[in-house]
């Protein structure tokens, strides 16, 4: 067997678990079995608002929203370092909801989808988990919602797995993948010089 048949063999040996996962990982993302779930949207509900106000809009202001969910009223600003949420009848910024207020909103939201969600959600040190191992968390600033199910962090796992991000050090992972690529282009140009001669 000549050097470069060898070399070729050697290099293909050792890119066959990267192969093996970039293509198993390139066939889940064009499918995407699971995502509309893993990946939906999940937002606060909302209700007509029953009273009156009257509102002033600020300079700095550069949007407002204005909603009313289980907990009243809520007065969403935006300004040039983000949203913030003001009391509707001062503009004061609105402190951070209790945990019972929290709860309260969250378990509002999720009815809209028990399948997903659940019925119940408990309180942890990272927040609220429903009944179906489903995180969700809170931003209070711009009254939106986040929620990631282990399908979600499957799939995100599988993103890291197809983009060579297996040791959770950044620094680590590029020169992996750098490594991994060296190692493809080597492999082609062998290939190429091997088929070359060939002919």
């Amino acid at each position: 067997m000549s050097v470069p048949r060898r070399i070729h063999r050697f290099l293909g040996w050792c890119l066959i678990l990267p192969f093996f996962i970039w293509a198993t990982t390139g066939l889940v993302f064009f499918i995407k079995p699971g995502y509309q779930a893993a990946f939906s949207s999940l937002t606060v509900k909302t209700y007509p608002i029953s009273t009156s106000v009257q509102l002033s809009p600020q300079p700095d202001w550069q949007e407002m929203k204005l909603l009313q969910t289980v907990l009243g009223l809520h007065l969403l600003v935006k300004q040039s370092d983000g949203w913030q949420q003001l009391n509707p009848q001062d503009f004061t910024v609105r402190p951070q909801p209790t945990d019972d207020e929290v709860y309260l909103l969250l378990q509002d939201a999720i009815s809209v989808d028990p399948q997903r969600y659940g019925q119940q959600l408990q309180k942890t040190e990272q927040g609220f988990i429903t009944d179906t191992a489903v995180q969700i968390q809170l931003d209070w600033h711009s009254l939106s919602l986040s929620q990631q199910g282990k399908d979600t962090e499957l799939i995100n796992n599988l993103y890291k797995a197809h983009y060579l991000q297996w040791t959770g050090h950044k620094t680590l992972d590029q020169i992996v993948g750098v490594i991994g690529l060296v190692l493809l282009i080597l492999t082609t140009v062998v290939g190429l010089r091997l088929l070359v001669r060939r002919r």
